[in-house]
């Protein structure tokens, strides 16, 4: 399959394509620099150099796509809108060029899964130290569930370093308070490129983590 990843420098970005070539995909790493990619010199990777915030260039990436994956990240900035705002352009992109299959990596604790969170995780973290970040997820995850696409969100704990497992708990409700509260990074990844290719939680907001 085609694919593009818009955030694909990111911690994220970097396993999802990694992983993707190695499953035989053909991915597209959309960034601002190509020098900051992980992969070099591979048969079915292209670099796409553009900014997510320029509509004209998300326009151009998306072209001819068979699935949209969004791993978009603020870097070190608590006050960005670049997951808000970059999925929305992500998304009249994808409605222009007629690709339907969009994979979104949010963060667990938005909307109903706050439920899952600990008092650290919803009160300090996401209700102080990253409110802003936890509220451009929940508007990003508000402009993908309104457009009218073939979307899947992803919601992971939080990220650790470490190997992809495949053994990691998903889809769980809210209810669940048995967590860890952490994935790696690898595992978030793996999870994420299954859903290309699934439609088992197609227009759903499954969770993922230990």
């Amino acid at each position: 399959m085609k694919i593009v990843v818009f955030g694909s420098t990111g911690t994220i970005g970097k396993h999802v394509l990694e992983q993707g070539l190695d499953q035989g995909h053909q991915v597209f790493a959309f960034c601002r620099d190509k020098n900051k990619v992980s992969v070099s010199n591979h048969p079915r990777l292209k670099i796409v150099e553009g900014d997510v915030m320029n509509p004209l260039n998300v326009e151009r990436a998306t072209t001819g796509m068979d699935a949209v994956v969004i791993v978009l990240g603020s870097g070190k900035s608590r006050k960005s809108v670049v997951r808000s705002e970059g999925t929305k352009n992500i998304i009249a992109a994808m409605q222009q060029n007629d690709v339907n299959r969009l994979i979104c990596q949010s963060t667990l604790g938005t909307y109903e899964s706050n439920g899952n969170l600990n008092f650290f995780w919803k009160r300090i973290m996401f209700g102080w130290y990253l409110k802003q970040i936890f509220l451009d997820h929940e508007l990003q995850e508000k402009y993908v569930k309104n457009s009218g696409l073939n979307w899947t969100i992803v919601r992971p704990s939080a990220f650790i370093d470490g190997a992809k497992t495949e053994n990691y708990l998903h889809g769980f409700g809210a209810e669940e308070k048995s967590l860890k509260l952490k994935i790696s990074r690898a595992d978030v990844a793996d999870f994420i490129l299954k859903q290309v290719s699934s439609s088992t939680y197609l227009h759903q907001t499954p969770g993922i983590s230990y």
